[in-house]
């Protein structure tokens, strides 16, 4: 229990982003975290793994948290909830993983929104947040996303944060139990989409 009470202290960066505020998870959002990915589950399933049986469970979640401990502690990743800054509501979270350093200087951008805040602009406002955090803060080259071709509103998120399509990669992820392509985006920090789009 001592690393969910730890894990519920106010840990790691809080990112400010246009309409909504960005938080590493915490013990507390359990339940609004649960509550959120069931009723969105036909929603998300299309655009992601698996989830295991165990996935919602309070158990599952506090191993979701411990993991997330260790990755920002390593400097591996960076894992946010998304919160609406209008009733605070979690709508969903990004995450920035796959953090190399040395000559990659990089990181990987993924995300979801849950199905009763899609299409508001949530996503694409915290994609350029954490884009902007990965570049001036963590200081970052360059920031990759991909995405199934037919998930077009996830394709258009991209695109609105000033995200390049850059190709296409063959069978790159698992995604509801298949192999499934997937189109590759990159923005380079100082590239010609960077200072229009993320603000």
């Amino acid at each position: 229990m001592a690393l969910l009470d730890w894990i519920n202290e106010a840990t790691g960066p809080v990112v400010k982003g246009e309409g909504v505020t960005l938080r590493a998870p915490r013990g507390a959002d359990y339940e609004a975290w649960a509550a959120l990915r069931q009723s969105s589950h036909a929603y998300l399933q299309p655009w992601e793994p698996t989830w295991p049986e165990d996935d919602l469970t309070r158990a599952a979640f506090k191993r979701r948290l411990s993991i997330y401990a260790r990755e920002m502690d390593a400097g591996n990743a960076w894992p946010f909830f998304i919160f609406a800054d209008a009733n605070q509501a979690l709508v969903g979270a990004i995450t920035l993983s796959n953090v190399r350093r040395g000559v990659a200087e990089s990181g990987t951008l993924g995300y979801w929104i849950g199905q009763p805040f899609a299409g508001r602009g949530h996503a694409t406002a915290a994609v350029r947040a954490v884009v902007a955090y990965a570049f001036d803060e963590l200081k970052l080259h360059r920031v990759e996303a991909a995405c199934v071709p037919t998930n077009l509103a996830s394709r258009r998120v991209l695109e609105k944060a000033g995200f390049e399509l850059e190709g296409q990669a063959r069978a790159y992820l698992k995604i509801n139990g298949a192999w499934a392509d997937h189109l590759l985006f990159g923005v380079v920090n100082g590239g010609a989409g960077r200072a229009a789009d993320l603000g």
